[in-house]
């Protein structure tokens, strides 16, 4: 994915007003898909076990696409001074997403790094957020990571920006290649880790140990 797209992204959610207020999804429409997918695949949707089914994948829907309507650069509008110009790194961000090829999840950890420039430091919980606002929405691994780092670089505007995705996905796991246990690692790298080769090796190595 291209820097460009992963900012089209990022002002696609740009009018948002608040990252705590997603636009309301339609739980009726999916608890009719979900009734109807029941009934395809040979099940009698009113059987005790699955008549309230439909309800809650609806629920579950609402929930783990919330980051639909959530712009991930509104955690970065707060900012603190801070004379501090040396590596932050925060490793071990759990997230949930779902693959959008096959609505199936895929789960790992993210680790986020970056060099702020001018006093722009944000707080760590903010990257965490971030994260979570990118994934909570159909997704592909490699968007996740390029959407973080370069939202990251638009509203820090630090001096360097390296993201680190690793996940296990489940339509490699249970469908298809059948390969539980395989990862998938994608990395982004900006500004001055893109030029410094000891400075980005040093972020790979603090994360890998």
């Amino acid at each position: 994915m291209s820097k460009a797209d992963a900012k089209s992204d990022t002002e696609t959610f740009a009018h948002i007003d608040s990252p705590a207020q997603p636009q309301e999804v339609d739980k009726a429409k999916i608890e009719q898909a979900v009734r109807m997918i029941l009934e395809a695949i040979g099940e009698n949707p009113d059987r005790e076990g699955l008549v309230d089914t439909p309800k809650r994948v609806a629920r579950m829907y609402e929930e783990v696409f919330s980051g639909m309507r959530t712009d991930p650069g509104h955690y970065f509008d707060v900012i603190f001074g801070e004379d501090h110009e040396e590596l932050v790194l925060v490793k071990d961000i759990p997230f949930f997403s779902m693959c959008e090829h096959h609505l199936v999840p895929f789960f790992g950890k993210a680790h986020v790094a970056y060099i702020p420039k001018g006093g722009r430091v944000t707080g760590l919980s903010k990257l965490a957020r971030a994260v979570e606002a990118v994934a909570r929405r159909p997704q592909l691994q490699e968007r996740i990571t390029a959407m973080v780092a370069d939202t990251m670089v638009e509203k820090l505007d630090p001096h360097g920006v390296v993201v680190v995705v690793e996940a296990e996905h489940m339509c490699m796991t249970m469908r298809g290649v059948k390969k539980p246990g395989a990862k998938t690692v994608t990395s982004a790298v900006r500004g001055c880790f893109e030029h410094d080769a000891a400075a980005r090796a040093e972020v790979f190595s603090l994360i890998k140990g």
